[in-house]
């Protein structure tokens, strides 16, 4: 049966179901598990409830391994019943554990995301031609994970992405420019949101500190203007019928060699088949997978940083 004892023996495959290291799981488990109790203890403590604490048959799986299959939902993105096979335990155990322990795992991710603080850290050096950019800025950008069709028409064409040409929903991150954490994650909305509307709901601009910009792609032509200092940036639009001029060409390369890091932080959300295969789930509760998952993406990148760090000393 699929447990951490086991598991935990082989660092390749426990790679492979999780998408971290073992090492780092036991770290992410010193955190989630008293949380987790801590979620328990309120859950069951609720006035309404009629069963007294410790009631009703006791989980098969410690709180470890509700854990580590929480994570391996969010990693492989299995069905329940398979999960559960894989486990030992039914399909229903494992719809409890889930439900219970990725909003845990949530709450964790976020606490990992931290904003820039323009006083700390060196600014990266930038090329001459993005002088009118921000010196320090975080990264944002969107993705978009294809739903089932709705069954309601009308709800079916609120969800239909002509970018996709298929039915989503779309989130947004912002990346930290200097190291690729994951600073912010919004919740998800209809894949045929513009960037920009997004990012006004999201209230993001409004929570950087003073001096921290924002740079976005094409869809974000205009942001300047939606932050409160006016540090924005995106590319330059090619003049409509008329040829793309060489300096704009070349502030474009310049300008993507910057915001490239934001493009391989999504990369490693959505190795994360929660957020890349089709949702199974109707939409329910899935603003909650975007910060789970980034909690482990930042968890990971956090510990490359530690290790690169003693390699240099």
């Amino acid at each position: 049966m699929l447990r951490y004892v086991s598991l935990a023996r082989h660092a390749g495959p426990f790679r492979a179901l999780t998408g971290i290291s073992v090492a780092e799981f036991d770290a992410l488990a010193a955190e989630a598990i008293p949380a987790l109790a801590t979620a328990d203890r309120e859950r069951l403590s609720r006035p309404e409830r009629r069963r007294a604490i410790g009631a009703g048959h006791p989980m098969a799986l410690t709180a470890r391994d509700q854990v580590l299959m929480s994570v391996i939902w969010l990693r492989r993105y299995p069905t329940d019943g398979v999960l559960g096979y894989l486990a030992g335990v039914d399909e229903a155990t494992i719809r409890r554990i889930r439900n219970r322990v990725v909003p845990v795992l949530a709450d964790l991710g976020r606490d990992t995301m931290r904003l820039p603080d323009p006083g700390r850290g060196r600014r990266a050096a930038l090329d001459d031609l993005l002088a009118d950019t921000p010196g320090l800025a975080v990264l944002i950008d969107t993705f978009e994970q294809s739903i089932q069709r709705p069954g309601n028409p009308a709800e079916a064409d609120a969800y239909y992405s002509g970018k996709k040409k298929r039915h989503t929903l779309k989130t947004q991150i912002a990346v930290d420019e200097r190291d690729g954490r994951i600073v912010a994650v919004s919740a998800s909305v209809r894949g045929p949101t513009a960037d920009l509307t997004l990012l006004a709901a999201s209230g993001l601009l409004e929570r950087l500190p003073s001096g921290v910009g924002a740079i976005g792609d094409l869809a974000y032509i205009g942001i300047a203007a939606h932050h409160p200092q006016g540090l924005g940036a995106a590319p330059r639009r090619k003049p409509r019928g008329q040829p793309r001029p060489a300096a704009d060409i070349l502030y474009n390369q310049a300008f993507a060699r910057r915001r490239v890091r934001v493009e391989h932080t999504i990369r490693r959300l959505r190795v994360f088949d929660a957020l890349t295969m089709p949702d199974r789930h109707h939409r329910r509760d899935h603003s909650r997978r975007g910060p789970a998952v980034a909690g482990l993406v930042n968890r990971h990148l956090a510990r490359g940083v530690v290790q690169a760090a003693a390699l240099v000393r």
